[in-house]
């Protein structure tokens, strides 16, 4: 009987690792279009715009991967998930990555099964109040309704937080962005609690944002960044070198309008590698030598994506922090392209 059953378990095994290798590349080739899960909806980060066309950072990743495997940034079909399906979607093979706000922890990358390909943006998560509830800081919310969205790492953080800090607080459960938002302006929380950027992200679609605040207290860690199944190596390092080429592009000046001139070989031998004129590191992800030109040329560096859609200057406004490259006090640090 023991016998019989470890067989089976065996066969088990060998089946689940027989559909994790089966070869996304090969998949989302035949396709001919990625399926690149999203948020339902963050401003900045991934929502469709008034034609439909979705636009953000974590889009411009998507992005990103679709030019380098297919060679059309076009060729993607955003799937929105919400926090409660985001991983069952991943696992059952209904999208090839997820690129929404995710943090990588241990359960995540261990338990669960899943490979997640880097850093995008550091995080870390924050509280939102209208101003006219009085409070300076985090610690005078004892008592507070706060909403929060459920199957997410900011429900544990929030508990610990206030178990700590000896406060008692009501939940009010969200399922998605939009939904919180709705419940947060009517009055049915008085605390709305998320990845700051995205609480950032929220905060500029109100009609009066300047009657809402950011408490000061950052109180988790949230490496946020795209995933994959595991059990596919080689699919997942493309999606992580993809990252890994925008984030190369910005630190070494390679940018959306000069990639085209560069790709013809430059004084440095970093960019002629990663850029194709030079060995052969595409051939060795299974793709051309000019992925990562297109990669650039989708939208732009790392940089030039966060600027454009989540920096400063843009509707959200945040700054680099620490998600500036490690040359400038910054995070962001890639391994070498050799």
């Amino acid at each position: 009987m023991k016998k019989s059953v470890l067989l089976g378990t065996i066969a088990a095994v060998g089946v689940m690792a027989g559909v994790a290798s089966a070869g996304t590349l090969d998949d989302v080739k035949a396709n001919g279009v990625l399926k690149c899960g999203v948020s339902t909806g963050l401003v900045g980060f991934a929502a469709p715009d008034a034609n439909g066309n979705w636009e953000g950072f974590d889009v411009g990743i998507c992005r990103a991967v679709a030019a380098a495997v297919l060679g059309d940034s076009d060729a993607v079909q955003f799937v929105p998930l919400s926090s409660k399906v985001r991983f069952t979607a991943l696992s059952s093979g209904e999208i090839d990555m997820l690129a929404r706000n995710t943090t990588w922890t241990f359960s995540r990358d261990v338990d669960l099964g899943f490979t997640f390909t880097g850093v995008n943006y550091y995080d870390g998560q924050g509280f939102m109040v209208r101003k006219d509830l009085g409070v300076a800081s985090a610690t005078e919310l004892d008592g507070a309704t706060i909403c929060i969205t459920t199957g997410t790492t900011t429900e544990l953080n929030l508990a610990d937080y206030f178990r700590v800090n000896g406060m008692s607080y009501e939940p009010v459960p969200i399922e998605t962005n939009a939904e919180a938002q709705q419940q947060y302006l009517s009055g049915a929380c008085d605390v709305f609690t998320t990845d700051a950027s995205a609480l950032a992200a929220t905060r500029a679609t109100f009609e009066n944002p300047d009657e809402h605040m950011l408490l000061p207290e950052i109180v988790s860690k949230e490496p946020l960044g795209p995933l994959v199944r595991e059990g596919d190596e080689p699919w997942g390092d493309i999606v992580r070198w993809t990252l890994n080429a925008l984030i190369t592009a910005e630190e070494l000046g390679v940018t959306q309008a000069n990639v085209a001139e560069m790709a013809k070989g430059t004084d440095n031998p970093e960019i002629n590698r990663m850029l194709g004129s030079e060995g052969d590191l595409g051939g060795m992800l299974g793709l051309d030598s000019d992925w990562a030109v297109r990669v650039i040329a989708a939208g732009g560096n790392y940089g030039e994506l966060f600027e454009s859609n989540i920096g400063e200057t843009s509707v959200i406004g945040l700054s680099r922090g620490l998600n500036a490259l490690w040359t400038q006090g910054g995070l962001i640090y890639t391994p070498p392209f050799r």
